[in-house]
Order: C-alpha cells, then structure tokens, then sequence
C-alpha cells in the first residue's frame, strides 16, 4: 500500500525551475495569441493528427482574425482573463508531460497569460503611428509562435513524446 503512494508522489513531483520559466513563456505566448496555451502542448506532445490538425487551424484562425480591422481588443470583455486561463491550460499539460505537480505551473502560466494580453496591448498602442497595425500584428505572431517553440520543445527542455523530464 505504501508503494502505491511514492508511485504517486513521484508521478507528481515538483516542478523544477524550467517547468516554470516554460510555463511562464507558454503563457506569455497565449497573452499575445489565446489559441497557443493549449495548441503548443497539442503540437508538439504527440496527440492524433486530427487533434493537431484542429489545434494548428485554430491558432491560424486567431492569427488571420488579429489581422481583421474589427477584431477587439485582447483587454475587452474578458480577454486577459481568457488568455490567462489559456495560459493556465497550457501549462497544466507540459506539466502533465513532465509528469510534475501542476499547480505552480498553472500558476506561472495564468502570470505570463496577463503579462502577454497586457504587455501585447502597450506593444500594439506604441506601433500605432509607428508601423502598419499588420506589421505590428506581424512581429507579435514571429514572437508568440518562437516563444511557443522554446517553451515547448523537447530540445529546449520540455519532455517530449515518450520522454520524462
């Protein structure tokens, strides 16, 4: 019976210091796109083609949308709160990944989510006037998708398919 619980406490150890600096980016990263919190892990952690096919038309979807002159603010009607919890999701499932306690990267994840939506926002208001608004809306999508690229990939410390950090 004791064995049965180290198993489970080892199944959800402690996330280390790069678990949430990842957590952190990944959620940044929704901050600035919603739809990468949750598609980043979907991509790259081994889920079904249809799965990641979904995921991949949903970030093109918001990025091709961002670009539209009627889309809203990412800080109205709720934005940052729904990029924040896109971040928390995010988080939770590399910390799934790594087979770590997700509490604290859920944590870390909602932090970068309102960092991004809020830090996104003062970036676009200091391009007004300075760059076309695409331009602008441009280089946040480059920054997002690198960020989510670092934050999950098994090669800059993220587990992977079939590996265990």
């Amino acid at each position: 019976m004791t064995a049965l619980f180290r198993d489970e406490a080892r199944a959800r150890r402690r996330p280390g210091t790069a678990l949430l600096v990842r957590s952190l980016l990944l959620g940044w990263a929704a901050g600035a796109r919603a739809s990468l919190g949750p598609a980043g892990p979907t991509l790259t952690g081994g889920r079904p083609p249809l799965v990641r096919a979904a995921a991949a038309l949903g970030v093109v979807g918001e990025i091709i949308g961002d670009k539209l002159p009627t889309a809203p603010s990412r800080l109205e009607h709720g934005g940052a709160l729904v990029r924040a919890t896109s971040g928390a999701i995010g988080a939770t499932m590399l910390a799934a990944r790594a087979q770590g306690n997700p509490v604290l990267p859920a944590i870390a994840g909602a932090a970068g989510g309102l960092a991004g939506a809020y830090g996104g926002a003062v970036w676009r208001a200091w391009a007004v006037g300075r760059l076309p608004d695409w331009q602008a809306a441009i280089a946040e999508d480059v920054v997002a998708l690198t960020a989510v690229a670092i934050a999950c990939s098994p090669r800059f410390g993220a587990p992977g398919v079939g590996q265990v950090q």
